[in-house]
């Protein structure tokens, strides 16, 4: 099963909908996160081993000064999508780089383009 943490600027209703196919899907808010600090939340994602998907492109700065391997992160370039939209967006990201992701990856992503690079970074 696919274990996963929305941060702050992703959508509740987004988790939602991944949970409905099937997915292990939690929103920071569900959580009481969403008012934490990015490290709270790399922790929290690490100990409970789940992907961490954000809007911010802080998470990739805090693995690469950590030189942590994990958790693994991905970064979405997006603005102003929908729940439905940022849910699919997830979904395709580990259509193409599930296994990228499960051995530990930081990946950058929007609509169009996919980046990925295996933690720890360097």
């Amino acid at each position: 099963m696919t274990r996963v943490l929305l941060d702050q600027g992703l959508a509740p209703r987004a988790a939602a909908l991944l949970r409905l196919t099937g997915w292990d899907a939690l929103h920071v808010s569900e959580v009481s996160l969403d008012r934490a600090e990015d490290s709270e939340i790399l922790d929290f994602a690490r100990q409970e081993r789940r992907t961490c998907i954000t809007l911010d492109h802080d998470f990739h700065l805090h693995l690469a000064l950590s030189r942590a391997g994990e958790p693994s992160v991905i970064r979405l370039r997006v603005e102003r999508v929908a729940a439905e939209g940022q849910a699919q967006l997830i979904r395709s990201i580990y259509e193409v780089c599930e296994e990228a992701i499960t051995a530990g990856a930081v990946v950058s992503a929007d609509e169009t383009s996919i980046r990925v690079r295996r933690l720890p970074l360097r």
